[in-house]
């Protein structure tokens, strides 16, 4: 059952250390939680969520920086607090505007997520929706940016040592300047946690 809402968050994603920019605009509601934004970005990127991930923002209570993701029980001294129990209103305002969002621990993307604007909900809109972006994402476990570097001279360059090889491990074809808004489907973030966690 679809939670009632009145305001849309409109998001700015871009993902750092790669130039030119790949970012993404998304519009989602007041009542997603973190774990639901998480689910958005993964959709809109879109990466496959084969890897764990994590929030970095200002608690504006607090004014102290608070990690929010999926709590490691493993690890007695963890301060990560769970996503799904942590909503966005309580932490994004205009004035508490920016965030920081790290996927997959090994090649360590970090996203910088601004809250644009908090507008009233459009009834003829589905959300969420991808407003505007550009530039495909980088594949998943590429390496990183350096490694996705690489793999961007490889593809380009048929004298690369390693042209045939990733060219095939990308599927024969990738074009990194290719992105469709329209084409982005958003996955049901409960679905998506209960096929993680039960």
């Amino acid at each position: 059952m679809e939670k009632k809402f009145n305001q849309v968050y409109q998001f700015k994603i871009s993902i750092d250390d790669i130039n030119p920019l790949i970012w993404r605009q998304i519009q989602v509601p007041e009542t997603y939680s973190f774990w639901d934004l998480h689910v958005a970005i993964q959709d809109v990127m879109p990466w496959q969520d084969y890897h764990l991930h994590r929030f970095e923002i200002v608690d504006p209570c607090t004014k102290m920086k608070v990690e929010i993701g999926i709590p490691d029980e493993e690890w007695m001294d963890t301060k990560e607090l769970p996503g799904w129990e942590q909503k966005i209103a309580e932490y994004f305002s205009m004035e508490n505007n920016s965030a920081d969002y790290i996927y997959d621990f090994g090649d360590d993307w970090y996203h910088k997520i601004k809250l644009e604007k908090i507008l009233a909900r459009d009834k003829n809109i589905n959300y969420p929706v991808c407003v505007a972006g550009e530039r495909a994402c980088p594949p998943e476990d590429c390496g990183g940016v350096c490694g996705y570097e690489n793999l961007l001279q490889a593809i380009k360059n048929p004298k690369h040592e390693q042209h045939r090889e990733l060219l095939e491990w990308i599927g024969g074809k990738f074009d990194p300047e290719f992105f469709e808004p329209k084409k982005i489907k958003f996955d049901n973030p409960d679905k998506r946690w209960k096929i993680a966690f039960k």
